[in-house]
């Protein structure tokens, strides 16, 4: 029966070596020895005798043996060889009483390759086995600045707290993202419990995962795994069976091709074209009529927002643009709201809420709901979900935001032509995405009216400032603040104002017209212009419209001077035409270097993740420390990258 199974095992063997020398492959196992002889190894330590996964056991140690396996473990060496007496006989061992002596490896980049015990492992890969036990010596590298060795320092901080060996990532910054998945901090040593737990856990999920396809994604089983608790939560993964896992992976297939494929992001600028010359109910009645002749249920449209509209500028300004649908689509349509979802817990409710009352298209209006968001959709696919974010990467859910950016242009040539001083203020909110190129759009504008205006940058959700009580003592009058009043709290200090004394006049303000976004999503949704299943798994959809979509505005004081007017209107057309982009051109960043060449113009991409201050503008990125809590945790949502770069510099 054992050389039954080793002539099985030569078989796969002679497989996979034919198969690699067809793809001028290496066809037998790599040899630690040799790879040792081109790196530099700045420690060695001893492990002790670990649990090593089977699938992280690559090779041998020096070459003695390794021509007689194929680089997956299996055997080359004929049956009737010695060799192949004692693979069956350690077999049969296996099969009657269980392989218990640890064998002898060295591990490397969190690799492992045999000095003891080939035979053993050959055996045990065969019969599918998990892990063996193993006497190991790591050796570590000297640092580089490769990726591969920048991920492997990332491994061993989060193996000095876990005494985990089998998670590995292939992107830098995986490691923390899975502590605080987990609710654990960076130096966190984990109980001799909570290690039993994970490794037990994750070794389910490895079950689960290849069995549901794992190999076709280009992607560590650890990647899935991290995408998995994001979506579903560790307390609640750590609860499921293995069956119940493999229906969650099928359901979040999509997420994990996408993630794969490399998390791309289809950036919408402007809206399809939408015939508006026919607005009767007959006309709007046709477009929920698709060709089969049958009229779809009445769209029901749910808003879910974390504040209400009396303490929230943000929240008013979505409930204004779901009061403009019903006005629109009077009597075509149904809007329902929730508010106070400040939490994914509280988030989840809504969104179990608005899908009791029969809502068939759902809004979420802050990226902190993404997650939640992204599991209904993943749990209830007949349901179209949008969240109001940008540069999220999901399959399940199309996001939307708007080019703020070009309002503050504007807005900064508006602020130079005003005023006879060289120092302007700006005070941001979060150093999230779109907030660097918001900054640098008004600092663009202004100095093109200025070549010598300098912009001095402070930040309203920093606990160190007080942005206007600085900008006061500066002695800087012209000021861009919070784009919108909160009704609960009425100001005369929002958008650009020009204050001198207790006097405040406001000299213009950005325009979110969520409105008329919402409008042409519901009337692309009914024209069928957003189906498109064929994407999912391929790309996000992040609808990022500006002026030119009517989406994004300027409302000047009608006291302008006559030619300020005629100025900014020109700026207006121009952008909304597409003639003219602020970021085009040779542009520079605070420390002098260059962000943009001369006949060049940055992408899309580009300005979202902008991670740089303009040259003139005065002033830094506080501390993630400084920040407030709620402004933190929208910074680790939506910026933590950018926001990490920027320091560096």
């Amino acid at each position: 029966m054992a050389l039954y199974d080793y002539a099985g095992a030569l078989k796969k063997g002679r497989r996979q070596y034919q198969l690699s020398v067809s793809k001028g492959e290496y066809p037998y196992l790599p040899v630690l020895d040799d790879i040792l002889s081109y790196t530099d190894i700045a420690s060695e330590v001893s492990l002790g005798i670990i649990d090593v996964p089977l699938d992280k056991i690559v090779g041998t140690k020096t070459k003695g043996r390794t021509s007689a396996f194929a680089n997956n473990f299996m055997p080359l060496l004929s049956e009737k060889s010695e060799f192949g007496a004692k693979w069956a006989e350690l077999y049969n061992y296996q099969i009657t009483e269980g392989i218990q002596e640890p064998i002898v490896a060295y591990e490397f980049m969190n690799k492992y390759y045999v000095q003891e015990g080939n035979k053993r492992v050959s055996v045990l890969k065969y019969l599918n086995a998990f892990s063996i036990a193993a006497s190991v010596i790591r050796l570590i590298p000297k640092r580089t600045d490769d990726l591969d060795n920048r991920l492997y320092y990332e491994f061993l901080d989060f193996y000095q707290v876990s005494f985990n060996c089998d998670i590995w990532f292939s992107k830098e910054g995986s490691y923390d993202r899975l502590l605080k998945a987990m609710g654990k901090k960076k130096e966190e040593v984990w109980s001799e419990e909570e290690r039993s737990d994970f490794k037990a856990t994750y070794d389910l999920f490895s079950k689960a995962f290849q069995e549901t396809g794992g190999d076709s994604y280009d992607m560590t089983c650890s990647d899935a795994f991290l995408i998995y608790i994001e979506l579903f939560s560790y307390e609640l993964v750590r609860q499921r069976t293995k069956t119940q896992m493999e229906k969650d992976l099928v359901k979040i297939k999509d997420e994990l091709l996408l993630a794969s494929r490399g998390s791309k992001i289809a950036l919408v600028e402007k809206p399809e074209e939408v015939e508006e010359t026919d607005s009767s109910p007959l006309k709007i009645i046709n477009w929920l009529r698709p060709s089969s002749g049958i009229v779809p249920e009445m769209l029901k449209i749910a808003f879910i927002h974390a504040k209400t509209g009396e303490t929230s500028s943000w929240t008013y300004g979505h409930e204004l643009g779901r009061m403009h649908l019903e006005q629109v689509f009077e009597g075509r349509l149904k809007t329902v709201a929730f508010f106070g979802a400040d939490t994914e817990i509280e988030t989840e409710g809504a969104i179990k809420l608005a899908i009791a009352a029969k809502c068939n298209l759902i809004f979420t209006t802050a990226s902190q709901m993404i997650n939640p968001t992204v599991k209904a959709a993943i749990e209830h696919p007949e349901i179209r979900f949008f969240n109001c974010s940008v540069n999220m990467s999901y399959s399940s859910v199309c996001t939307y935001y708007g080019r703020m950016y070009e309002s503050k242009f504007l807005m900064g040539a508006l602020a130079a032509s005003m005023s006879r001083e060289d120092k302007l203020g700006y005070i941001a909110d979060y150093p999230i995405y779109g907030t660097m190129a918001n900054i640098n759009a008004f600092a663009l504008g202004a100095k093109m009216i200025n070549p010598y205006v300098k912009i001095h940058l402070k930040w309203s959700r920093s606990q160190n400032q007080n942005g206007e009580e600085e900008l006061e003592r500066e002695g800087i009058s012209f000021i861009s603040g919070d784009d919108m009043i909160t009704p609960q709290k009425p100001s005369r200090m929002y958008g650009l104002y020009h204050k001198t004394g207790d006097t405040v006049t406001n000299l213009a303000t950005p325009i979110w017209h969520w409105g008329k976004f919402y409008e042409r999503i519901v009337r692309l949704i009914c024209r069928g212009g957003l189906d498109s299943k064929e994407q999912k798994g391929k790309q996000a959809i992040n609808y990022w419209w500006g002026m030119s979509a009517d989406v994004i505005d300027v409302i000047c004081s009608q006291n302008l001077p006559n030619g300020t007017q005629r100025l900014l209107s020109f700026f207006k057309d121009s952008i909304r035409a597409g003639s003219f982009q602020p970021f085009v051109g040779i542009l520079y960043g605070q420390d002098g270097s260059v962000k943009c060449q001369e006949d060049q113009r940055l992408t899309p991409e580009e300005i979202i993740t902008m991670n740089w201050l303009a040259e003139n503008v005065v002033g830094s990125v506080p501390q993630l420390a400084e920040l407030t809590e709620e402004a933190r945790t929208l910074v680790e949502l939506q910026g933590q990258e950018i926001y990490e770069n920027t320091e560096e510099e």
